[in-house]
């Protein structure tokens, strides 16, 4: 049975094909397994394993899962490219990547050379939560507890993280009704315009206009002065060059994150793994067999 095992391992290792070049490469994490609490000689450890997934982000390109690894680490990603192709190596001109600090120190060690941009996707889901987080403290200073569907605000909540213009005219007048009954101080209203400036600069792609539109949102952050929008604004500048290099360059991490979706897909269809390389082999056997794939030599 073992032989037969290694046979099969073996066979499906051939469908793999070897990562074509690319010159947008997209990294991004999926949760492997739901986090659990192991017992180990030294006590309980807290068990969440990760894997990030490296993808052909290039849009002129057909779209390619081009390695998998355990982990969401720097380390993980230097040792990924470190396997590959010095060829390989040297084509990547853009790495796309959320904001994470351990992915963007693994990319300028591995590639120093290519340039890092900025998911926009994750920035505008950072302005919502900010967005939440005021909501929810003016709720507690307000009523001294959270908020429930007596509270327009909590009631239409979903209206504060959609996209201004994608609301209707009666959706508008019912957000202008609820800010003005519930907001006394405006420090939702101030957060919610720090968030909607923040998605009109991702949106710019030219230079002058960007420049305008950064202005616009740090003017408006700085003048709501709560923590909340600071602390958007900090991640803002630090992030600032690999933001600047998505907008001009129009780069996203919508791939990866499709792929992502496919790998969890396969998870949930498997009912979980306990080996995580075979649950690798699974998913690359997978997107392989279904999105076509070239023959081993």
């Amino acid at each position: 049975m073992a032989h037969r095992a290694q046979a099969l391992i073996a066979a499906a290792t051939a469908w793999f094909p070897e990562p074509e070049p690319t010159r947008v490469l997209g990294i991004d994490e999926t949760r492997a397994r739901s986090v659990r609490w192991v017992l180990e000689e030294a006590g309980w450890r807290r068990s969440n394993p990760w894997m990030t997934s490296f993808v052909n982000a290039d849009t002129s390109a057909p779209g390619a899962l081009l390695g998998l690894v355990p982990g969401r680490s720097g380390a993980c990603v230097v040792d990924w490219l470190g396997e590959q192709s010095q060829a390989f190596r040297e084509g990547i001109e853009l790495v796309v990547i959320d904001p994470s600090a351990p992915y963007a120190s693994g990319v300028r060690a591995a590639l120093p050379h290519a340039r890092v941009a900025v998911d926009k996707w994750h920035l505008v889901a950072l302005a919502n939560q900010m967005v939440t987080e005021v909501r929810q403290r003016v709720t507690r200073e307000r009523l001294g507890r959270r908020g429930t569907t007596a509270e327009a605000t909590w009631a239409h909540r979903q209206l504060l993280l959609t996209g201004y213009e994608h609301l209707s005219t009666k959706q508008v007048a019912r957000l202008q009704t609820t800010l003005a009954a519930e907001d006394t101080t405006n420090e939702i209203g101030a957060a919610h315009a720090v968030k909607e400036r923040l998605r009109l600069l991702l949106d710019a792609s030219d230079p002058p206009v960007i420049r305008a539109r950064l202005f616009d949102f740090y003017n408006a952050a700085a003048d709501s002065h709560m923590t909340e929008t600071t602390r958007l604004a900090t991640t803002v500048q630090t992030w600032w060059p690999a933001i600047l290099t998505a907008l001009t360059e129009n780069v996203t991490n919508a791939r990866t994150e499709g792929f992502n979706r496919i790998i969890k897909d396969t998870k949930r269809v498997g009912c979980g793994y306990r080996n995580m390389e075979n649950y690798r082999r699974r998913i690359l056997a997978h997107i392989t067999l279904t999105r076509g794939h070239r023959s081993a030599a």
